[in-house]
This record gives structure tokens, C-alpha cells and sequence, in this order.
């Protein structure tokens, strides 16, 4: 994700087998319109969803992806999408710079 011009976030997204296979879930990239609303085109959407924030030194794969330092503090967080049933669908990890106020809205319905 970049703000300015600039990185500020790596994401990367999981999904179960039986719910990718076949459609752009199961690529490599960016999804039209979005993972979210593709997901709910499917029928999965967000009742319940559960993070863990951490905060530790950035890995020479993040540092330079995110044009930082090696070992320089980001911020972690795991998410799992759950149904109104209970079943995860997305579990997401997303590595942030520090300096920035980043904002996330996940809005049922």
C-alpha cells in the first residue's frame, strides 16, 4: 500500500482452498474491486473479525519493500474474518511503517 507515492503497508491475504479455487482470490495481486467485495459476492462477509497487534524490527525483506532500515520497528497485524457462523474466511497480515496514523474500518452489512 502506498501513501504519497511512498510504502507504507505490506498485506498479504489467505484464504481456504474451497472458497479461492478459481476465482482471483487463488492470484498473485491486487483483485478488481477489491478481496472484500469479491468475498461477499460469494456469500462471506465480515460478522466477527479478530486481530493481534505486535510491534517488532522490520525483516530484510520488509525493510526493503518498505524502504526502511533492517530491523527498524513496524507494526503487525493479524486479522481472521469470521462468518456470523463462525468460519474464518481471509486471515490477513498487514506490516506497517511507523511515523504514520493509519486508519482501517470494517463495517458489517
Amino acid at each position: 500500500m502506498l501513501l504519497d507515492g511512498g510504502p507504507v503497508e505490506l498485506t498479504d491475504s489467505w484464504y481456504p482452498a474451497e472458497i479461492a479455487r478459481g476465482t482471483a482470490l487463488a492470484e498473485l495481486g491486487k483483485i478488481k474491486g477489491g478481496a472484500v467485495t469479491l468475498l461477499a459476492d460469494l456469500g462471506y462477509r465480515v460478522d466477527d473479525a479478530r486481530e493481534e497487534v505486535a510491534a517488532r524490527g522490520a525483516s530484510a525483506e520488509e525493510a526493503a519493500e518498505l524502504e526502511i532500515e533492517e530491523g527498524a520497528p513496524v507494526l503487525v497485524l493479524r486479522r481472521t474474518s469470521l462468518t456470523a457462523e463462525g468460519k474464518p474466511f481471509e486471515v490477513s497480515v498487514m506490516v506497517n511503517v511507523p511515523g504514520r496514523n493509519l486508519r482501517y474500518r470494517v463495517k458489517a452489512g
